[in-house]
C-alpha cells in the first residue's frame, strides 16, 4: 500500500500598516488553534544585520523600506518549513538594531502565519503566501499605537519616534504599504476587533489542521 504524502504547509501573510493590528490579530488566530499545529514568524525579524555600521549610523536606516529586510532569506525558509524541514528564525534585538548570536527554531507545522509591514510587497514571498491578509486600520490610531510600542518596548524617545515617522514610516507607507493591500485575498478593517473575520479565518485554518493530522 502506498501512503499518502504529507500535506505541505499553509503559508499565511498578515500585512498591514505599522500599528494596524496584524500582530494581535496573527496571535489571536495562533491562540485559537492547537499549538502544535501552527506557527508565527515575524517579518521584522529579518533585518539585515548591519554589523559593518555603528549603533548611531544603524539609528539611522530606512527600517520601513523593503531593503532593510532579507525577505530572500524568509522565502528560503519559508520553502524549507514547506519541504518539512526545521529552520533557524533570526531574533532581532530593536534596541541594538542587531541580529542576536541565538537564532529561534522553528519545526514545520500545518500552518505558519507570516506577519509584517511589508509580507504582501515582495513578489517572490506573495508567491510562497497560500492566504494572503491585510489589515486596515485608520491612521490616528496605527500612529499613537506606534507611539506608545516603541516607547515602552523598544526605549526609545517621543522626539526619535516622531522624527522615524515623518522621515521614513509615512513616506513608505504611502508607496509600498498601502498599494500592497491591492494584492490582499481578505481585508480586515478595524484591527484586531473584527470577530467575524477572525473567525472566518480561524475556521479555515482548523480545517486544515485537521486534515494534516489525517494524513499523518
Amino acid at each position: 500500500m502506498v501512503c499518502p504524502p504529507a500535506m505541505s504547509a499553509t503559508i499565511v501573510g498578515i500585512a498591514g500598516g505599522s500599528g494596524s493590528g496584524k500582530t494581535t490579530i496573527a496571535r489571536k488566530i495562533a491562540e485559537a488553534l492547537p499549538s502544535e499545529g501552527v506557527g508565527i514568524i515575524e517579518h521584522d525579524a529579518y533585518y539585515r544585520d548591519r554589523q559593518d555600521l555603528s549603533f548611531e549610523d544603524r539609528c539611522q536606516l530606512n527600517f520601513d523600506h523593503p531593503e532593510s529586510l532579507e525577505t530572500e532569506l524568509l522565502v528560503e525558509q519559508i520553502i524549507a518549513l514547506k519541504a518539512g524541514k526545521r529552520v533557524a528564525v533570526p531574533v532581532y534585538d530593536f534596541k541594538t538594531h542587531r541580529r542576536t548570536d541565538e537564532p529561534r527554531w522553528l519545526d514545520p507545522k500545518p500552518v505558519v502565519i507570516v506577519e509584517g509591514i511589508l509580507a504582501l510587497v515582495d513578489a517572490k514571498l506573495r508567491a510562497e503566501l497560500d492566504i494572503k491578509i491585510f489589515v486596515d486600520t485608520d491612521p490616528d490610531i496605527r500612529i499613537f499605537r506606534r507611539i506608545r510600542r516603541d516607547i515602552e518596548q523598544r526605549g526609545r524617545t517621543f522626539e526619535s519616534v516622531r522624527e522615524q515617522y515623518y522621515r521614513h514610516v509615512r513616506p513608505m507607507h504611502l508607496q509600498f504599504v498601502e498599494p500592497s493591500k491591492r494584492r490582499a485575498d481578505l481585508i480586515i478593517p478595524e484591527g484586531g476587533d473584527n470577530r467575524v473575520a477572525l473567525d472566518l479565518v480561524v475556521s479555515k485554518l482548523r480545517n486544515i489542521i485537521d486534515r494534516a493530522r489525517e494524513l499523518r
